[in-house]
């Protein structure tokens, strides 16, 4: 879809106005030659509800089946943008049958703290690995003739007060954090529509936000589609005409239209802002109905099939001590424990909760590999259905373990129930519940060949968890598929090659944003600025649980022969990496990059690239990274531009965060990026530039020729360092100085001239 050749609208300012409101709870209006669409949540399937029962947000009324796949936390851990375009061309298929255009995906907000709420329909901690594998998905649903809506823009990182929030977040960070990623996707695959969030930012409400909607949105980053409004986000309709927005979502039974054809009689906003905002609606609507396959049909089975892939893929085995894992079939007997073995929680709560077409009940595909009389089963906890609390019932205690006592091995399931994390609110702890910890160590007691499989939508403290487990598996939130998926993993069917998209912390109290979250008084202060996910444990030196990037394999593999290329583009990785073990398996090569000196504050490391890579035992293989310079660049404050910053870059390459196999060092040059000196610089600034130098420095040195170097040395004073922040300014006025500001401005701007300053606003 195109801005390029916009076709007039032959239409009423009252039929403009109307073109940007809701038709409906997910339909848009059908006015004149433009026809209506339809928008439906589907990050992770595709939420049609039933109209004939009604339709609502948080997903509380029935949808039509839909494939449910494992959620962006999931598809993350897979590390494969191939895979996530797989997906989504699927979700495309499975959208054009149900007579969809626009599906409300993906959610790119960065996950800022482990309890924000809605977490598992987000990617990363990190900006670049959510770039990047948002970007395939919107390529490959958008390849099928339905519309991607990037949401959710931006800075939407707490459930808490989400309405009426502000995330008061300062430049460097907003921009190389938490629009980052937005920036990639909008880029790279140029979603139909992005959606903007509930919240303020820095005060401003998002759907009000011109500097976001228009200047960077489209003027910076040359955003083409239509900015919709989550639904319900619209206070003021024309605010938000006026800032960008071009949707409001959800129907309003007309009000705001007729404020905006009022605001528009009355002279408050242009005819011409509203023919925009109509313009980017009728072009969306217009392309997606021709793009519409009334006609599609889908193999559900084949749909069944691929959520398996993506759930194994996804799956993170963390720990897996003396090789217990893989299990060998008909080593029996098992124990299966737990009850969310025979009711899987797949999913999350709220809009992005689908009707699935079926669900695989882990303990049927355990017995389905493993061989029925070799698997028992028993609850050891249950959650009870009005608070999906665990009661402690010792009668299920002692079951669970005396199973477990005369099993060969135990798989217990643990995790978080549906209503302890959902959209809508915040979790106040990371914790499992105590009465499943109390429930592993007990079995663990008995049966040290436990095996632990979690299931729970954002991070868990697993530091209580890892002594009392000889292998762990994350399972996520993976999907219908998901019982299926575990099991392929724990009998080696699959062998495991998910690799973490977020830190597991040692304790809440250790998180970034444990001291600013989720805020106070309507203001959430991003106090921790860049250092966000790992870049903060890094920074503070912190112990973690488990890294971000780590993962196991049934494989083991050893990386080579590092070769760093830098040009123009970029940076050139190559390396050799070897399966040395007995098993094919698939490694995720991760590549870092730091600057040391660097002349601004920047993280240890950060995520530039990566390769997943599949080998078979004793095969080696040249891998090669391409890190884009662009992706090195950090936000110039005072330019308010991206820079990359000259000098020595250190490159990681390595398993996780924490595993870096190899390093190598590569000095690139830097982007011409000198600060316009002004009346306000200081001195130190102004002697740095040999023109001001020059004809400035006699100037300073007579104010204090006074004062002999001799003289200054015995009274242990440094003149430079002591008058070096004075502004020139502030130096004239106070001290005299012999020299008027005309003259000075008149020196600053041929030394600025001399290296290509330009100061701002010129």
């Amino acid at each position: 879809m195109t801005t390029q050749h916009t076709e007039p609208l032959q239409l009423t300012t009252e039929e403009q106005a109307a073109l940007g409101s809701g038709g409906g709870f997910t339909s848009t209006k059908a006015v004149g030659d433009v026809p209506a669409i339809t928008l439906v949540d589907g990050s992770a399937g595709v939420r049609m509800q039933d109209m004939s029962q009604g339709a609502d947000h948080l997903g509380l009324r029935p949808a039509l089946p839909a494939t449910a796949f494992p959620c962006a936390t999931v598809m993350a851990q897979t590390w494969n943008p191939e895979l996530v375009h797989r997906v989504a061309r699927a979700l495309g298929t499975e959208a054009q049958a149900a007579g969809v255009q626009v599906l409300l995906g993906p959610g790119v907000n960065m996950k800022r703290d482990p309890r924000a709420g809605r977490n598992f329909e987000y990617y990363s901690e990190d900006p670049y690995l959510t770039g990047v594998l948002a970007s395939a998905y919107v390529q490959g649903l958008q390849s099928q003739g339905v519309g991607a809506s990037l949401k959710h823009f931006a800075a939407n990182n707490t459930e808490h007060e989400r309405f009426r929030s502000s995330s008061d977040v300062d430049a460097r960070p907003l921009r190389e954090i938490y629009l980052r990623a937005f920036q990639r996707v909008v880029r790279d695959a140029q979603p139909w529509t992005v959606m903007c969030s509930y919240n303020r930012i820095n005060g401003v409400p998002a759907a009000e936000d011109r500097w976001l909607l228009t200047d960077v949105l489209r003027g910076e980053w040359g955003f083409e589609g239509a900015v919709l409004s989550d639904w319900g986000a619209v206070d003021d309709r024309v605010a938000s005409v006026r800032a960008g927005l071009d949707l409001e979502m959800p129907a309003d039974r007309g009000r705001h239209d007729r404020a905006l054809v009022h605001a528009v009689l009355a002279g408050y906003l242009s005819a011409r802002q509203v023919e925009q905002a109509a313009q980017r609606v009728a072009r969306l609507a217009r392309h997606a109905k021709a793009a519409a396959r009334p006609d599609t049909r889908w193999d559900v089975d084949e749909h069944h099939a691929l959520a398996r892939e993506a759930a194994a893929q996804g799956l993170v085995l963390l720990k897996n001590d003396d090789a217990v894992l893989p299990l060998v079939d008909a080593e029996g007997p098992l124990a299966v424990i737990g009850e969310f073995a025979v009711k899987p929680r797949c999913q999350g709560g709220g809009s992005s909760y689908v009707t699935a077409t079926r669900i695989d009940v882990p303990l049927d595909e355990i017995r389905a590999l493993a061989g029925e009389a070799l698997v028992e089963y028993a609850p050891g906890f249950t959650t009870d259905a009005a608070t999906d609390a665990a009661p402690d019932d010792p009668a299920l205690l002692r079951e669970a373990v005396e199973l477990a006592a005369r099993s060969r091995t135990a798989v217990i399931f643990l995790g978080l129930a549906g209503s302890q994390e959902a959209e809508g609110f915040d979790r106040t702890s990371i914790e499992l519940p105590q009465e499943q910890l109390e429930l592993l160590r007990a079995v663990h007691r008995v049966q040290p060949r436990t095996v632990v499989v979690l299931a729970h939508g954002g991070v868990l403290r697993l530091a209580p968890l890892v002594d009392h487990a000889a292998a762990v598996l994350d399972c996520g939130l993976s999907g219908q598929a998901a019982g299926g998926a575990v099991a392929d993993v724990l009998f080696g069917r699959v062998n495991p090659s998910g690799r973490l998209a977020e830190t597991v912390p040692e304790r809440i109290e250790s998180t970034p944003a444990f001291l600013n979250f989720p805020g106070e008084n309507l203001h959430v202060r991003y106090g921790e600025g860049l250092f966000m996910g790992y870049r903060w444990y890094d920074a503070r030196k912190l112990e973690v649980t488990f890294p971000f990037g780590h993962g196991l394999s049934y494989a083991t593999f050893r990386y080579s022969d590092l070769v760093l290329e830098g040009s123009a583009e970029g940076v050139t990785v190559r390396l050799r990496v070897a399966n040395t073990g007995s098993r094919a398996g698939r490694e995720i090569v991760q590549v870092y990059t730091g600057v040391a000196g660097s002349t601004v504050v920047r993280p240890e490391q950060e995520l530039k690239g990566f390769a997943p890579v599949w080998l078979e035992p004793g095969e080696e293989r040249e891998v090669t990274v391409q890190v884009r310079r662009e992706d090195l660049a950090y936000w110039h404050t005072a330019l308010d531009r991206w820079v990359v910053e000259g000098g020595e870059y250190t490159v990681g390459v390595g398993a996780s965060s924490r595993d870096i196999r190899l390093t190598g060092q590569l000095a690139l040059t830097g982007d011409h990026a000198p600060v316009p000196l002004t009346p306000g610089s200081s001195i130190t600034e102004v002697l740095a530039n040999p023109v001001a130098a020059a004809e400035l420095g006699e100037l300073f040195g007579a104010a204090f020729g006074g004062l002999g170097d001799s003289q200054a040395a015995g009274m242990g004073l440094d003149i430079l360092k002591m008058i070096g922040s004075t502004p020139v300014q502030r130096f004239l006025t106070s001290l005299g100085g012999g020299m008027g500001l005309a003259r000075v401005q008149d020196i600053l701007d041929r030394a600025n001239a001399a290296v290509g300053a330009v100061p701002n606003g010129r």
